[in-house]
């Protein structure tokens, strides 16, 4: 029975947002890949909002409901029929009467599993499409024969592109740029390649009395050369969606100057190697919401990067929806995190293969620490932080690695406003 009704409401909430695009016709930004779709729809809406009515997928809303939700402007009513039902009026209102409505439409769109793309493109036909990043072994692989079949996938968003429309592609991964061929749009490339349109180079960490505060680099655009800075926010997760910004930005004629600008105030995105201050003296980079192997390996070359006085930790949690691949990707994590890190903690029962992989890097099988859930890994963590301990907390959704954030930030009652998954809906599961 709930299958039905939740058959009989995704199929209302797509006609009503089929009827509000062919109403109002805002121009549609839409975003695929296998990491970064958020941080990157976070940042196209930083840099678009000071220049026109923009509205962006609410948090990760890049499903077949999300994407209508967003439409909509509506939240998800989870398991609350009366929800439910105030969204579809909305819904009805919008269609009913005329009222302001975005000029522009940020839609981030995933896939879980095969033909979750293939629904949404059937009625979304976007005027941009940003292809991020896949990667070797992509998230969610796991529902699919191979990693081939999640880039073909999310290639059905490039498909149903408006002709004339613009395709922006991550330069730095070749399955990306494979799909800018027969496509009838005018393509832009941003990256670290030498070919890419929209370039970065001189990536560097900022510091403030010893301290990471953020991160600064160079783009080269045509004949241009620009400094930018970031600011709180670390690494290739935030130095792409702040590439594949400017790169939609200049294609709109808007200048370059005040795009970076606009920019250097993105606050970055909860739970997306994000700084967050430590109790103790201590740093904590928040990279919890999600993760995949790509992910974990940008997270962990940043991690590298960063010069402390202290400890450098890692605390990570099982990577999910890998399938197959389960195994040789953790033990690969390890071998970088023993690489890396001081001390390990690890979470889950995957997260045992990160130990495997860890020993092997070089660290002492005494500074790997295993834990059956998060919020035990950061008491723990609570009673060895230093001053200048340097922490980095990643794990798949599920693992809730958020838990172990908010043992170890030094403002707590900060936690709805810096933490993912603090609704109400999310703080009442095990």
């Amino acid at each position: 029975m709930k299958t039905i009704i939740k058959k009989i409401i995704l199929g209302i909430l797509q006609a009503e947002a089929c009827v509000i695009l062919h109403k109002y016709k805002p121009k549609i930004i839409a975003i695929t890949g296998s990491v970064g779709k958020t941080s990157t729809k976070d940042m196209i809406y930083t840099a678009l909002s000071d220049f026109a009515y923009v509205r962006k997928s609410k948090k990760s809303y890049n499903s077949e409901f999300g994407v209508p939700l967003t439409i909509l402007g509506c939240q998800s009513g989870w398991n609350n029929p009366l929800s439910w039902m105030r969204t579809i009026l909305s819904g009805l209102s919008l269609i009913i009467f005329k009222d302001r409505y975005p000029k522009w439409l940020i839609l981030e769109v995933g896939a879980d599993r095969p033909n979750d793309i293939r629904k949404v493109a059937r009625w979304v036909k976007p005027d941009v499409v940003v292809v991020t990043r896949f990667g070797d072994v992509p998230v969610h692989v796991e529902f699919f024969n191979s990693p081939d079949d999640v880039v073909a996938e999310k290639y059905q968003l490039v498909k149903v592109l408006k002709k004339n429309g613009l395709l922006v592609l991550n330069a730095d991964d070749e399955k990306v740029l494979s799909m800018r061929k027969s496509i009838p749009a005018t393509v832009t490339t941003y990256g670290f390649s030498k070919n890419a349109m929209m370039r970065v180079s001189d990536v560097a960490i900022m510091y403030k009395k010893d301290r990471p505060v953020g991160t600064t680099f160079k783009v080269t655009h045509e004949e241009s050369i620009m400094p930018v800075r970031l600011n709180c926010v670390f690494g290739n997760q935030y130095i792409y969606p702040a590439l594949a910004a400017l790169a939609i930005g200049v294609h709109l004629k808007i200048n370059m100057v005040k795009l970076i600008e606009t920019l250097e105030n993105h606050s970055g995105t909860p739970g997306r190697l994000k700084l967050i201050e430590g109790i103790k003296g201590s740093s904590i980079i928040d990279d919890s919401y999600n993760s995949s192997p790509v992910a974990v390996e940008a997270a962990l070359a940043t991690f590298r990067e960063i010069k402390t006085e202290g400890k450098k930790i890692a605390i990570f949690g099982d990577m999910l929806e890998l399938g197959r691949y389960t195994v040789s990707e953790h033990k690969k994590i390890g071998v970088l995190a023993g690489q890396t890190c001081d001390l390990l903690l690890v979470v889950g029962l995957r997260a045992k293969s990160i130990t495997e992989g860890a020993l092997l890097g070089g660290i002492s099988e005494k500074n790997i620490i295993e834990f059956v859930d998060s919020r035990q890994a950061g008491k723990y963590l609570e009673s060895v932080l230093g001053e200048n301990d340097i922490v980095l907390i990643k794990g798949s959704q599920s693992m809730r690695m958020e838990r172990a954030v908010e043992e170890i930030m030094a403002h707590p009652e900060k936690k709805d406003e810096l933490l993912v998954r603090q609704e109400p809906e999310w703080l009442a599961r095990e």
